[in-house]
């Protein structure tokens, strides 16, 4: 009988120190449902303010959704003067992912001629892990998170709960 409590003892905490669900990164879709386009003229400012909503963290990825377009990433004195001749990353795919891979400020334009003077530009800063601020706003990314649970933690309590029920201690 103890030989089969230790063995659902051993069993228990291998179980455990794998489950441990981690989503430490979400993904946004940029422009939400419109997706990466020439804004109206009335609008041009519509992706800063869209970003300035999220709370953006390391490895959280951004999706362009485009037809014909491309977005790159440049310098922030290429973004002020919307200059697309030397980006530092350059997507026309239509559905571009791109990580962001540090804390900092990302600057994003469109590198089809004039678009970017008509607004098609972003800039997003990702938060230092001690930047992190809770969201209440109700802005949720478009793939639902998790917060990172540990269980290596708790195991230790959990194997005394259950040798001290067995009779074993």
């Amino acid at each position: 009988m103890k030989t089969n409590v230790l063995f659902c003892m051993i069993f228990i905490f291998c179980s455990l120190q794998y489950f441990t669900v981690v989503v430490h990164s979400l993904e946004y879709d940029v422009g939400d449902t419109k997706g990466w386009v020439v804004p109206q003229p009335n609008a041009s400012n519509i992706y800063n303010e869209w970003a300035s909503k999220k709370r953006f963290q390391i490895d959280d990825s951004i999706r362009f959704k485009y037809g014909k377009d491309s977005v790159m990433v440049v310098s922030d004195t290429d973004y002020k003067a919307c200059n697309s001749t030397q980006p530092i990353f350059f997507s026309n795919n239509g559905n571009t992912i791109f990580k962001l891979d540090r804390s900092g400020y990302f600057y994003f334009i469109s590198g089809v001629s004039g678009h970017c003077e008509r607004g098609q530009k972003m800039i997003i800063k990702v938060l230092a892990v001690e930047e992190t601020s809770p969201s209440g706003d109700g802005n949720t990314p478009s793939s639902s998170g998790a917060a990172s649970i540990s269980c290596s933690s708790i195991v230790p309590m959990v194997l005394f709960v259950v040798a001290r029920s067995a009779g074993l201690l």
